[in-house]
C-alpha cells in the first residue's frame, strides 16, 4: 500500500530539538514525510499538490486559494490558527484540527505562579537579595509591606474564561477565593460549575483584589479592560496578563503604575522582544516574564501529538477530536 504524504512546516529548530527529532523519525517510518520551513505563500504554493495532510504551525495562512491547490488534501492539523484558515478550511471541506488549547494547563499554572508572586513579592525579594540589598524586618510588624499579602479568600477576576481560565479556576479553588469571571460566549451554568460568577470587566476591575487577563486574541477583545477600567481597579490591586497585551490598554496601564498604583505580572507585550528602553522595565512595581507562560517542550509535544492523533483518525474515517467546527470561528483572531 502506498504511503501517506505528510508535509510539516515548522519552524527549523523543531526538527533540531532533541526531544522532536525521534517523533519526526517515528513519522517517517509510517509515512512519507517532507519537513520544511516555508513562511511566505509563494515558498509553500509549489508543494500544495504533493501531501494528504498538513502539520503546520499557523504561516503561512491557508486561504481559498490554497486549499484549491491541495488537490490531495485530507487533513490539515495546525499547533494555532487564524480565522482565515479556519473558514477557507472550512468552505473547502476538508477536516482542520487546531492545538492552542496544548498550551492552556501551562499558561494556567503561569497566571497562578504570578499571582502568588506579585502578592508573595518573591521576585522583588529574589532580586534584592541578589544584589545584597535586601530589607529584614527588624521592627516586626511595624515595617511589614501591608501590600504582601495571603491569596486564599481574595476576590479573583478572571478576563476571558475559556480553557485557560476554567485551568486557572481549578488551581484557585484549594485557595478558596472569591471568584469572578467576565466571557460573552460562556453560559452561566459552565462558570458555576467552577465557583464563578459571571459579571462585566467594570465589576472585576472597581472590586477584584487579583485581574487575571486571559482572554483569546480576537477582534472584539482589544482593549476590553480600557482606560476607564484601569483608573477604577483598587491601588494595590494585582493585575496579571497572560493573553495578550491588545487585551488591555497599555499606556493607560504604564500611567497608573508610573504613580506608584498597581502591581502588575506581565507576561506579554505591544513590541515583542520588548524594547531596551521600554518603560515598564524600570517600574519596581510592574514585574515582567518574557512571553513564556505557555511555551515548554511539553506544550509542545502534547500538541504535535493531538495532532498526529486527529491526523491519523482522518486518514482512518474516523471521528476527529479537536476539529474546528463553525460555531467555534468566534474564536479565533488573525494573530
Amino acid at each position: 500500500m502506498e504511503k501517506k504524504k505528510i508535509h510539516i512546516n515548522l519552524p527549523a529548530p523543531f526538527f533540531e530539538h532533541e526531544q522532536l527529532v525521534p517523533k519526526f523519525a517515528k513519522l517517517a517510518e509510517k509515512y512519507e514525510v517532507k519537513k520544511t520551513s516555508y513562511n511566505t505563500h509563494e515558498e509553500i504554493q509549489p508543494d500544495l499538490a504533493w501531501p494528504d495532510a498538513f502539520i503546520m504551525w499557523s504561516w503561512p495562512k491557508f486561504r481559498d486559494e490554497e486549499f484549491a491547490m491541495a488537490k490531495n488534501l485530507k487533513f490539515q492539523g495546525q499547533i494555532n490558527t487564524t480565522r482565515t484558515t479556519a473558514e477557507a478550511a472550512l468552505k473547502a471541506g476538508v477536516p482542520m484540527s487546531e492545538a492552542r488549547h496544548c498550551w492552556s494547563p501551562a499558561v494556567s499554572e503561569m497566571a497562578l505562579t504570578l499571582t502568588l508572586a506579585g502578592l508573595r513579592k518573591t521576585s522583588q525579594f529574589h532580586m534584592e537579595m541578589r544584589q545584597g540589598v535586601e530589607p529584614w524586618v527588624e521592627a516586626f510588624p511595624t515595617d511589614i509591606d501591608s501590600q504582601e499579602r495571603r491569596l486564599a479568600g481574595r476576590k479573583v477576576g478572571i478576563v476571558g474564561f475559556g480553557r485557560i481560565g476554567q485551568g486557572i479556576a481549578d488551581l484557585m479553588a484549594p485557595f478558596k477565593v472569591e471568584l469572578k469571571a467576565y466571557d460573552p460566549y460562556l453560559p452561566d451554568a459552565v462558570a458555576s460549575s467552577f465557583g464563578a460568577t459571571l459579571t462585566s470587566v467594570e465589576d472585576i476591575c472597581a472590586n477584584c483584589e487579583i485581574i487575571i487577563l486571559c482572554a483569546a486574541n480576537t477582534d472584539d477583545a482589544e482593549k476590553v479592560v480600557n482606560a476607564s477600567h484601569i483608573n477604577s481597579m483598587r491601588s494595590d490591586a494585582v493585575l496579571v496578563n497572560v493573553g495578550r497585551s491588545m487585551l488591555i490598554d497599555m499606556d493607560a496601564l504604564l500611567k497608573r503604575l508610573e504613580k506608584g498604583e498597581l502591581i502588575a505580572m506581565l507576561d506579554v507585550f505591544d513590541t515583542e522582544p520588548l524594547e531596551l528602553d521600554s518603560p515598564f522595565r524600570k517600574l519596581k512595581n510592574a514585574y515582567l516574564t518574557p512571553h513564556r507562560a505557555g511555551g515548554i517542550m511539553e506544550s509542545i509535544t502534547f500538541a504535535l501529538d493531538v495532532l498526529i492523533l486527529d491526523m491519523e483518525a482522518a486518514f482512518e474515517g474516523k471521528e476527529l477530536k479537536y476539529q474546528v467546527r463553525e460555531a467555534a470561528l468566534q474564536c479565533f483572531g488573525e494573530s
